[in-house]
């Protein structure tokens, strides 16, 4: 059996091979993919797998580009955070899901549902990735439900409805809960900013902030915003000029 995952947290994915060969009663040769790049070079140069586990949100952009990038007849099932409204549009077309952190239990059941597909699985019943990508592009209130982050020798999801903040310190990309924990998600802003929706707002390089987290903006030097918060913080946040126009039609619109 020939598997493919679609992954660029390598703690997860790691755990996800090592889960799969405990379950599948048969020999498996399994590749990790991190990007959409080496996705797109991968399926150019090999044969079609037997089953792909994909993130939806990578690094350099969203896992339903590379399927866009040429046919594919392989059943997939996808490994995210996303809310449910992403979830039926998946069930419609045949795909079962994981929401991450996965469980022994739901990845056994998602191998089930695939023992039963590749039976039925044709090239008549491909999933439309064209209309599952444009959906999760066009919906701007469309967002992760959780971010995972590591904590001791664990990985646990954090609500984005608890997040703050993210924030960059040290080059270390850092997450603030409103309850004051710090967290150390592995991904950069660039990346959590595409995963944490229209609540939030990257006010410059180093800060993404929760709309909730705001009291009110104060005017600053050099037309720039400081922005009063509901947690202490160390150090005064500031609207980049550049984003003021930007940033008050966000704050109004909320």
């Amino acid at each position: 059996m020939n598997i493919v995952i679609i992954e660029d947290e390598s703690v997860v994915a790691e755990d996800l091979e090592i889960n799969l060969r405990k379950l599948i009663n048969e020999p498996v040769e399994i590749t990790h993919i991190t990007s959409v790049k080496a996705g797109k070079a991968y399926f150019t140069a090999n044969e079609i797998p037997d089953l792909i586990f994909s993130d939806i949100q990578l690094g350099d952009g969203l896992s339903f580009e590379i399927f866009l990038s040429q046919p594919m007849t392989s059943p997939v099932i996808f490994c995210t955070a996303y809310d449910e409204y992403a979830m039926d549009a998946f069930k419609a077309n045949g795909i079962d899901y994981i929401l991450k952190p996965f469980t022994t239990k739901t990845l056994n059941l998602a191998l089930q549902k695939y023992m039963h597909l590749k039976k039925i699985f044709s090239a008549d019943q491909l999933p439309q990735f064209d209309a599952l990508l444009t959906m999760l592009v066009n919906k701007s209130s469309g967002k992760a439900s959780s971010v995972l982050v590591y904590h001791m020798d664990k990985i646990i999801p954090v609500n984005m409805d608890d997040i703050a903040m993210f924030y960059l310190e040290h080059e270390t990309t850092h997450l603030l809960t409103f309850s004051g924990k710090t967290f150390y998600p592995n991904k950069n802003l660039d990346e959590l900013e595409r995963l944490s929706g229209s609540t939030f707002f990257r006010v410059n390089r180093q800060k993404l902030i929760c709309r909730k987290a705001i009291i009110d903006v104060s005017s600053f030097f050099s037309r720039k915003l400081s922005l009063n918060l509901t947690f202490p913080f160390a150090e005064k946040i500031l609207v980049s000029k550049v984003k003021v126009p930007q940033f008050l039609k966000w704050l109004a619109n909320g």
